[in-house]
């Protein structure tokens, strides 16, 4: 903890005179927790940040409970900018460990296929480093930030309550952590990730949220690489592709490390032998745009992430509050696809929001507090969950059609377009810049793509061209890749 408020806290704290500075508890010290801590205690309010594990760079190479640990992280350039804006100390973290700056569309401008850059390309620029360099940067950053108190190895079991603010619904009022210790609080913030319990214990309470939840997702095998004297991975001209059954990821970490990862739907049972490092490295070198990414020192065996299905809840019902004085952000707010890389910026820009509807509301109406904020993470992030939900749907009834043999159809618009524009991406300079900038939560589809003419340039160049890139394999290759190595 520092001994003193930085600058800008002392800048902002000028325009909160008269306004009771608050206690708030976040809990999870993660990624969005971490964050969550430092720009609320930039408002002047205390915060009390709890992490059930230990901290700290050796700590978090090994962090046990949290599923998708040691998979493949990438935070999007729309993430970067946040923590330009509002936490350059962690950005100094990041790069001070290792961490790099690299351009998302690098591997386009490389192929000269678009053009040169031009003024402005430098938005597609972000922090390269792997999940625990990340976590540990923004940590650092959190209790270096005055007003805010990091207690690690606090797991919170249970919560405290108090007089009904709304009729028939539960006020929370702090919480109790492991060792029995009592926390009060006036605002409880959930950034424990997709794995929180703190759903059930409200549940317990009385409060049960609305849930939209798809239960079957994607199965995701990754490996960590380092550099030999072959140096770094050239880029692609995005970190994803999808192919038939499989979509491949390729992300660039700190220092001399990357990973690539293989997806596959969670029900497709004949590639479960991608869990086998050399029926991994078989399949990867079938896919001629990523099979450079594999020309390193692997870093350990494969690691397997399975049941991410997506989550979205809402403690807002028919325009009352289902729970007050308890807010959540990131994953324990909504999951995403994970291959996207979405979930990070999306949980700190929801922090951003909790932030601005904290200062603009204030604490005393803890209904109104959860009303506002309910409202804004809808209208921003409900279209994005909801979007994201509707194109896993097609994307495994696609790969369950590729199973039976069959080419998948639909006359969804909305599938027709993201396909199209996956196929479009690298042929048109605005076309990729649009891509860009809706792949790299820059802007929204509607923003992005709102240039005259553009969605039909994105439908014309897609027309006649094949859904895969060529060069890849199809369904009975891989199946005969991973039937000879079985």
């Amino acid at each position: 903890m520092s001994s003193g408020p930085p600058d800008s806290l002392t800048r902002r704290q000028s325009h909160f005179q008269g306004v009771r500075m608050a206690h708030i508890v976040v809990i999870g010290a993660g990624i969005v927790g971490s964050f969550a801590s430092m720009v609320l205690a930039q408002e002047g309010h205390r915060v009390t940040l709890l992490e059930r594990d230990p901290v700290g760079r050796e700590a978090l190479e090994s962090r046990q409970g949290v599923k998708q640990y040691e998979q493949t992280h990438i935070l999007m350039p729309g993430g970067a900018r946040i923590l330009d804006q509002e936490t350059p100390d962690a950005v100094r973290r990041i790069l001070d460990a290792g961490g790099r700056s690299h351009d998302m569309l690098a591997g386009v401008w490389a192929a000269g296929t678009v053009g040169p850059r031009r003024p402005g390309d430098e938005q597609y620029e972000t922090y390269a480093a792997r999940r625990p360099v990340l976590e540990a940067a923004l940590q650092g950053a959190a209790t270096a930030t005055g007003g805010v108190t990091l207690r690690a190895g606090s797991r919170v079991r249970a919560l405290l309550t108090g007089e009904p603010r709304v009729v028939g619904r539960p006020h929370v009022t702090g919480v109790v952590t492991d060792d029995g210790t009592r926390i009060e609080a006036d605002l409880v913030v959930d950034a424990s990730g997709r794995r929180t319990e703190l759903p059930a214990m409200l549940e317990r309470l009385g409060a049960t949220p609305l849930v939209h939840r798809e239960e079957t997702g994607f199965r995701y095998y990754s490996r960590f690489f380092r550099a030999d004297d072959r140096g770094l991975p050239v880029s692609r001209y995005w970190p994803l592709t999808h192919h038939d059954s499989v979509s491949v990821i390729t992300a660039p970490g700190d220092g001399d490390h990357w990973s690539v990862t293989l997806v596959t739907s969670g029900r497709d049972q004949a590639l479960r032998r991608l869990s086998d490092p050399g029926v991994w490295d078989a399949v990867l070198a079938l896919y001629p745009e990523a099979a450079h990414w594999a020309e390193g020192v692997p870093d350990g065996d494969v690691r397997v992430m399975g049941g991410t299905g997506t989550t979205h809840r809402r403690w807002v019902s028919d325009g009352e509050p289902l729970v007050t004085g308890l807010v959540a952000v990131g994953d324990a707010h909504m999951t995403l696809n994970p291959q996207f890389g979405m979930g990070m910026t999306a949980g700190l820009g929801q922090a951003q929001v909790l932030r601005d509807v904290v200062r603009r509301t204030g604490l005393g109406d803890p209904a109104d507090l959860m009303l506002a904020l309910d409202s804004e993470l809808e209208e921003r992030y409900w279209p994005m969950w909801n979007d994201g939900d509707t194109w896993d749907r097609h994307r495994l009834a696609e790969i369950d059609a590729e199973i039976r043999g069959e080419s998948y159809a639909t006359d969804d618009p909305a599938w027709v377009l993201r396909t199209a524009l996956d196929t479009a991406a690298t042929l048109d300079a605005d076309v990729v810049r649009g891509f860009g900038r809706v792949a790299s939560q820059l802007a929204s589809a509607e923003e992005a793509l709102i240039k005259p003419g553009l969605v039909q340039r994105i439908v014309e160049l897609a027309t006649g061209r094949p859904r895969y890139a060529q060069g890849a394999p199809d369904r009975a290759v891989l199946l005969e890749t991973v039937g000879r190595l079985a």
